[in-house]
């Protein structure tokens, strides 16, 4: 039972690299946020028309949002679009199908779980391994973009104020600086260089990827424009304020961490506890499995475990 055990962790992380992999192989080592290379300038450097790769890459960021009506896929549309995957919807339904396959066939090959239990974690794998790696993807791309924002908003400061006017101060940024905040400036640059209105490209970001500093951005900008004022002295201002959110939100982060992880011990320690009596004495609960009130009981406690989650969540979720 035990090995059971280790075998399903071990079939759930093996799903997690299957589909790194098949990301990285599918798309080239490039596409990764490790990378140092700026996916969109070394689109433009292997001959692709500017045109071209910004209708790829518009494609790409917009894709999932598109598809939210698509059954069950509106799970994933959110965190996908986050995350900027060039995978498209309908591949990324075949890798759930595809992943749920390998996990069956290695429960079939590594367990002895009956054909329901094999069925029913087979799917849970695929699905859940896909969306686990969907929501690592975008975390760690949100994360990566809220710290390059102060710099690249500074670089525009110093850029206008040697003589550069907005749009080459938003193409500097989109060369000076790394993916993926570089290839997504890359891209308000190529708009704006085809006659869409800055403001407007900025807002759009802003909203798809949900963040408060680019509406910051979006909004600076777009007042600018039609009020008039010395851009650089907003956008340096700006660029203080988001150090300074950025700064109280690793200090809340900080603070919070112990509520948070509070939360999920108090819920995951009953489950482990239950998981350690079901290997150790599987027969522990016989004499109460028939009572009338146990089944009950167990939902009643399953509830409450996942109340726990919520509530500790949004007690520790301050906003900044």
């Amino acid at each position: 039972m035990s090995a059971e055990i280790i075998i399903y962790g071990l079939i759930f992380v093996g799903v997690l690299v299957l589909v790194e992999g098949v990301y990285l192989v599918a798309f080239g080592k490039s596409i990764s946020l490790n990378s140092k290379v700026n996916r969109r300038l070394q689109m433009l450097d292997k001959g692709s028309r500017r045109d071209e790769v910004l209708a790829k890459l518009r494609k790409e960021m917009d894709q999932h949002l598109d598809s939210r009506s698509v059954p069950l896929y509106s799970l994933l549309a959110d965190r996908a679009q986050k995350a900027a995957l060039a995978f498209t919807p309908r591949q990324l339904i075949m890798l759930m199908v595809a992943v749920s396959v390998a996990a069956f066939v290695a429960l079939s090959v590594g367990t002895e779980a009956s054909l329901p239990v094999r069925l029913l974690l087979g799917v849970g794998f695929g699905v859940g391994g896909v969306f686990a790696w969907i929501n690592f993807k975008a975390k760690k791309r949100l994360a990566m973009i809220e710290e390059q924002l102060p710099d690249a908003v500074e670089l525009m400061v110093r850029s206008l104020r040697v003589g550069h006017p907005f749009s080459s101060a938003i193409s500097i940024v989109s060369k000076e600086i790394k993916d993926p905040l570089a290839t997504e400036f890359g891209v308000i640059a190529d708009e704006s260089a085809y006659g869409r209105d800055i403001g407007e490209a900025l807002r759009h970001m802003a909203e798809r990827l949900d963040m408060q500093d680019l509406r910051f951005l979006a909004v600076a900008v777009t007042i600018q424009q039609q009020s008039g004022g010395n851009l650089a002295e907003i956008l340096e201002g700006l660029a203080k304020v988001i150090r300074a959110r950025f700064r109280l939100f690793r200090k809340v982060k900080a603070i919070t961490a112990e509520a948070q992880w509070s939360g999920k011990f108090l819920s995951g320690f009953p489950v482990g506890a239950l998981i350690v009596i079901q290997v150790t004495d599987p027969h522990y609960y016989d004499e109460v499995i028939d009572h009338p009130l146990f089944i009950p009981a167990c939902f009643v406690v399953a509830i409450l475990l996942t109340l726990n989650l919520f509530v500790m969540k949004i007690l520790t979720n301050i906003k900044v």
